[in-house]
């Protein structure tokens, strides 16, 4: 190649450099600028015929420095002479998560204010907004939630979980200045939102940095804006411009938070999580209140240990808390729990009931009337009405110190008093009466105090380490006692002797029982039989009685008959047939007779013995042939039998009240038949013959009656 050609070649390249050249310049010189998607362009102006700013940083009229408005995605056209412009990426706030903003520029915060006041200006994406609208500069009370945002970041400093995004413009120590804030926030978890679970059982307690200071006295900020629609209602500290509004106070906070999601600016309020208050089934939380008006007392006049308010007010509230779970603020008060159920308190060295509350007590010392010196352990059951409790509370501050500080010296020298009026062996065997009385006795000392005592319970009198003395008396008490206990043994074993004695009799007899059964049952027979044979003689000899009752009115009537007949004829005739009638006996004789007949037949045929096989012979002596109480059956019948014949005298236990009324009418009949009879025959005497057939001078009539 010639020299010409390579001048050529050269000037060639001279020529597209230049055109480069000039092509940037004018490029530079027109100010062309591309924006990416997910860039934003902050905007400084190097000079403007309208000055430069003196106090601020963002240019709001047209003055050199920093633009409001910032360049979106895009071409712009910027001319580097007037203009820089300044490229970083949007901020994006991840899902949940929370941004925080510090502004640079705008109106200075009050010395009171710690945050600056919420102004609008979308999210601080309108920064002519915010100065405009009086926003101030330094952090801000409101945070921004997930989303990406166009910040002017040389207005704003964005703190996120992801890090600090602004445009320097300081020396080192303002990025020293962020960092520390960013690792603030990001200690106490303030990127993200506060989460309380349930399972969890815990409180947030909240304590406001921004706000007016609470009045002086006063330790909790009382609640405002708890209760949506309310004027101030806050939305649980999420919305701090309406919690000022609504006449919040800085510090900590009434109000706690409760299970939920909440998005707090940790500038603006910082949370503690503490422990639900828990009150125990069997239990009633008394409360203590911090905080609150002054209320009045409703313990009562009586009552001089200190005040009761109602709820709500300052100091110990009248109405306990029932068992459940409470999100309390410890912080604004305290719950004492007092247990509403049977509290045991021993009085025994290194024993403790379930409360623990007896766990510094001890044996009570006693000195004896005999002038022993025992250690009486003790067991107390008592009460607290849920009701008292809180009485209780006011009274003592809690259970340890009623039990330490009162219970303890009162029981003890309750029994010290008991023990010198009693012998150590009387303390022994009265510990029944011991505990009966002093139950009822201590009764109305428990109740003093709002107690209520249930039962006392007294153990065994101990003696101290090394003296044997009292171990001596409980062992001549036991010897005794095995001795009574052997006395009552050999008396149960005397006893089992006979019981062993009347089982095996009772054993014998049930062997023998079938025979017994048979023997009773044909005792039973037999005497069946002889009741059913007695019957039968009892009917015979009724039917034989009425057969010769019977054939006595016929002999009657008969005899009667003839002897009207033969009145006729004359008295003598009639009276020997009277005599003949009287001669046998007469109707009552023929009846006995008959009976006696029958009722040997009856027995010969029954074959029902006479005289029993075994005689039980009482009183008198008697003859040899079995006279008096022996005598037999016969031998009595014939007595009576004979009895009768002779004296002419019926047998009244033979006869029935009818017979007898029978009887006296016959005579009646039989005597006025005579009278009759005797006056026919005088009246006939008087017209015949003076002298009776036959010669013979009749006799005189009978007397009236015979």
């Amino acid at each position: 190649m010639d020299l010409s050609s390579y001048s050529g070649l050269i000037w060639g390249v001279v020529a597209i450099i230049v055109i480069l050249f000039l092509a940037w310049f004018v490029w530079k010189l027109i100010g062309f600028r591309i924006i990416g998607s997910n860039q934003v362009g902050v905007v400084e102006k190097w000079w403007s015929p309208k000055g430069s700013l003196k106090d601020k940083i963002v240019a709001l009229n047209g003055e050199a420095g920093f633009q409001p408005e910032v360049l979106r995605a895009g071409i712009h056209l910027r001319s580097p002479f007037m203009y820089r412009v300044h490229t970083y990426p949007l901020v994006t706030i991840p899902q949940g998560a929370i941004g925080y903003i510090f502004a640079r520029d705008g109106i200075s915060m009050e010395p009171q204010q710690t945050l600056a006041k919420v102004v609008p200006c979308d999210n601080f994406q309108d920064t002519r907004a915010f100065l405009l609208a009086g926003g101030q500069k330094g952090p801000q009370r409101a945070i921004v939630r997930e989303g990406t945002y166009a910040f002017n970041l040389a207005e704003y400093i964005v703190l996120t979980e992801q890090g600090a995004f602004y445009h320097p413009l300081g020396d080192r120590s303002e990025q020293a200045t962020i960092q520390s804030m960013g690792q603030m926030l990001n200690d106490v978890g303030g990127f993200s939102p506060i989460v309380i679970r349930d399972a969890d059982d815990l409180t947030g307690v909240v304590t406001i940095t921004d706000g007016p200071s609470l009045p002086t006295g006063d330790i909790i900020a009382p609640t405002v804006g708890d209760k949506a629609g309310q004027p101030g209602y806050h939305g649980n500290f999420q919305d701090p411009e309406a919690f000022l509004a609504g006449g919040g106070y800085r510090g900590r906070q009434y109000q706690v938070l409760t299970e939920g999601t909440y998005f707090i600016n940790r500038l603006f309020a910082t949370v503690e999580l503490i422990p639900k208050t828990i009150v125990e089934v069997g239990s009633v939380g008394v409360v203590v209140s911090y905080i609150g008006p002054k209320g009045d007392d409703v313990s009562g006049v009586d009552y001089s240990h200190g005040e009761m308010v109602t709820v709500g007010n300052r100091g110990v509230w009248d109405t306990g808390l029932m068992p459940g779970k409470y999100a309390f603020n410890t912080y604004a008060g305290k719950v004492i729990g007092v247990p509403t159920t049977n509290i045991i308190l021993k009085w025994i060295r290194g024993e403790a009931g379930a409360h623990g509350y007896d766990q510094n007590l001890a044996e009570v010392d006693l000195i004896t009337k005999d002038a022993f010196e025992p250690s009486l352990p003790l067991s107390v059951v008592i009460h607290i009405d849920y009701r008292k409790a809180p009485l209780v509370i006011q009274r003592f501050g809690d259970v340890s110190k009623l039990v330490n500080q009162t219970l303890d010296p009162m029981v003890s020298a309750y029994f010290k008093n008991i023990g010198q009026t009693k012998t150590l062996i009387e303390l022994i065997q009265s510990r029944a009466e011991i505990q009966q009385r002093s139950s009822t006795e201590m009764k109305d000392r428990f109740l003093r105090y709002n107690l209520e005592l249930e039962e006392v319970l007294i153990g065994t009198p101990r003696g101290s380490e090394g003296d044997t003395r009292i171990e001596n008396i409980l062992t001549q008490l036991r010897d005794r006692q095995i001795a009574r206990e052997q006395l009552e043994t050999y008396e149960s074993q005397r006893v089992a002797a006979d019981k062993q004695r009347e089982l095996e009799q009772s054993k014998a007899t049930a062997a023998a029982q079938g025979d017994l059964t048979r023997s009773n049952i044909n005792i039973t027979v037999q005497e069946n039989t002889g009741k059913a044979e007695l019957a039968r003689s009892r009917q015979d000899a009724d039917r034989v009685r009425t057969l010769a009752a019977a054939d006595a009115d016929k002999i009657r009537m008969t005899a009667e008959a003839e002897a009207e007949r033969e009145a006729k004829v004359g008295i003598g005739k009639a009276i020997a047939t009277q005599e003949q009638v009287d001669a046998y006996g007469g109707p009552q004789f023929q009846l006995a007779q008959e009976v006696t007949r029958q009722l040997a037949t009856a027995i010969e045929n029954g074959h029902i013995p006479i005289v029993p096989q075994t005689q039980l012979i009482m009183g008198g002596g008697g003859d040899d042939d079995g006279g008096g109480a022996g005598g037999n059956v016969l031998t009595s019948l014939l007595s009576v039998l004979l009895t009768e014949k002779l004296t002419g005298k019926p047998i009244a236990a033979r006869e029935s009240n009818e017979h007898t009324d029978e009887r006296a009418a016959m005579d009646a009949r039989r005597k006025s038949m005579r009278e009759s009879v005797m006056k026919s025959v005088a009246a006939d005497a008087s017209t015949s013959s003076p002298t009776a057939p036959g010669g013979m001078t009749p006799p005189a009539p009978p007397a009236t009656g015979s």
